[in-house]
């Protein structure tokens, strides 16, 4: 098949800028895929018949910061699917919860769970909780800034805007840019609960997606911001925080303390396409792959959980 496609690679996927919830002019992410399950798969005919094919379209709105992935699960699961097609969307985690819990979607992507973004906690109960992966989010510098490593509270201390220059925790005589995430954002609601606690940010200036942010901190001297580990790259420069390397094995045992769920939520009783797709994602073609290859990390290595309220307990 021809594949529609609009969304780019994992370093320049297309982002649509923020909360609209008109889905004109989404950016298709083309192929297909013969994931299914006992939900998605198309029932066959009699002995000997071909099962009917898997057919139907897709849009999933949400978290930038998983749109890498999904959107490379997507490319994959359409290429063996060629009549089902998959729409990827941006806006961020509140986007996708909001859009999924009115039926706008067939899949809204967060950072964190539907409890932290719906006014009604009864919204909650009406949609599907899929947690295809764990996401590690730490502060980025522009590469010129000269620490690599930083305590928690000063941190902290940057974004509330306590500290406004570089030479305040040990670097040179620099002004600190600070780059914020939109309110609704997933990645700022994460990065915020583990690092500011109940303090709340300074005005900041604010972009829609992670790409963005990507995109400035390496061309603003000075800038910081923080972005999921699946966007690090040489463009800019990650920091150690309190001596704790930003890996995937200190995100696993709780030691790096940004991190959470990936979630894919859908309405309890999905369509047959949107059903295999998901259960695509958490199979072992994605799991033990697309995951990693593309910065994320697998359920099944974290020695910890994490629920609703923030609550960390050992595995």
């Amino acid at each position: 098949m021809q594949i529609a496609k609009n969304s780019m690679s994992r370093r320049r996927f297309l982002t649509v800028a923020g909360g609209t919830a008109a889905l004109a002019g989404l950016g298709m992410v083309g192929c297909s895929s013969n994931g299914g399950s006992s939900e998605g798969e198309a029932e066959g005919g009699s002995e000997g018949e071909p099962a009917a094919e898997l057919s139907g379209s897709i849009t999933a709105v949400g978290s930038t910061a998983l749109q890498p992935l999904v959107e490379a699960a997507a490319e994959q699961f359409m290429e063996e699917n060629s009549g089902v097609q998959i729409t990827i969307q941006g806006g961020g985690s509140g986007q996708g919860i909001t859009q999924i819990v009115q039926g706008a979607v067939q899949i809204g992507n967060s950072d964190v769970f539907a409890e932290e973004k719906v006014d009604d906690p009864a919204d909650a109960e009406k949609i599907k909780d899929n947690r295809v992966c764990v996401v590690g989010m730490g502060p980025i510098v522009n590469p010129e800034v000269s620490v690599d490593d930083i305590a928690i509270a000063d941190l902290a201390k940057i974004f509330t805007g306590e500290i406004t220059n570089w030479n305040q925790v040990g670097g040179s005589d620099q002004e600190i840019v600070v780059i914020n995430r939109q309110a609704g954002s997933g990645t700022r609601a994460v990065f915020e609960a583990a690092v500011l606690g109940d303090q709340e940010s300074a005005t900041f200036q604010e972009q829609d997606s992670s790409g963005t942010v990507a995109k400035m901190v390496s061309e603003t001297p000075g800038a910081i911001s923080y972005l999921a580990f699946s966007y690090f790259d040489d463009s800019t420069k990650a920091l150690s925080v309190d001596g704790v390397a930003p890996e995937t094995a200190n995100v696993e045992d709780n030691s790096w303390t940004i991190w959470a769920y990936e979630h894919m939520y859908t309405a309890l009783e999905s369509d047959a396409a949107t059903q295999a797709f998901i259960d695509y994602m958490m199979s072992e073609e994605v799991q033990g792959s697309l995951v990693e290859e593309n910065g994320y990390i697998p359920v099944s290595g974290m020695k910890v959980e994490k629920d609703a309220e923030g609550n960390v307990t050992q595995l």
